[in-house]
């Protein structure tokens, strides 16, 4: 079977060497992986590098970085020289411009964070983050980012066709996390969708991390991934 980049496999384990034998257990079923904070002391960087150099793969390093711009423009400027093809930086407006600056003509692409699918309203309560419902709070977060100049967006299912429908979203990335295929248990997502669902929403791109990796079968899973993102119930309704 054909790799669909569509598909992105979280490579969410401890270090280097277990990302590396999943990848490779993988093959050519799988031409995307993202590598976030949780294998960065594990050798997280050099993983990269070695699938994309060796192995042809795309890299998607999610660091979600926030500090302050000249701080930010500097740590995306050091990881540019890397060839990674996406790089996740937190939503807000000064983030994103120093970000942008830091990554040049490089090719990676920017990518702002929304509102974490992890959280509720009452998680934002607790951190004081202004009144208002999670469906209108992302796409005005989306919305700044893109005038700030993000090149996409992470944020779940359940507000990608908000997001797609902004103007500010023509040519930009929506990439979701919190994809379960259908009968996967729900982890420490709390807005979740199947990949079919998402995509069908206007996602770009979809981010599957335990059920491949947990799964006795990690290949045959990501087969039927993107088997389901290739089948009619993931066409967007204007297509």
């Amino acid at each position: 079977m054909t790799a669909d980049d569509r598909l992105i496999v979280a490579l969410d384990l401890p270090d280097a060497l277990s990302g590396l034998r999943l990848a490779e257990s993988l093959g050519d079923t799988v031409n995307f992986y993202k590598i976030g904070l949780g294998m960065l002391t594990g050798g997280g960087l050099a993983l990269a590098n070695e699938l994309k150099t060796e192995h042809g793969k795309r890299i998607f390093l999610d660091m979600k970085l926030f500090d302050i711009g000249a701080t930010v423009e500097a740590a995306v400027r050091g990881l540019a020289q890397f060839d990674l093809d996406f790089l996740t930086v937190h939503g807000d407006p000064h983030v994103v411009r120093a970000a942008r600056e830091g990554a040049g003509d490089s090719g990676m692409k920017i990518l702002a964070v929304t509102i974490l699918t992890s959280l509720d309203r009452a998680d934002l309560d607790d951190a004081c983050i202004k009144p208002g419902t999670i469906p209108d709070l992302v796409p005005e977060r989306a919305a700044r980012a893109f005038e700030a100049g993000a090149d996409g967006v992470i944020a779940s299912p359940n507000e990608a066709a908000a997001i797609r429908a902004l103007p500010e979203a023509e040519g930009r990335l929506i990439v979701t996390p919190g994809v379960r295929p259908a009968g996967s248990e729900s982890g420490d997502q709390k807005r979740i969708a199947t990949p079919a669902a998402a995509v069908a929403a206007g996602a770009d791109h979809v981010v599957v991390g335990r059920p491949v990796w947990q799964s006795p079968d990690p290949r045959g899973t990501a087969q039927s991934i993107v088997s389901e993102l290739s089948s009619p119930q993931a066409r967007q309704p204007n297509r």
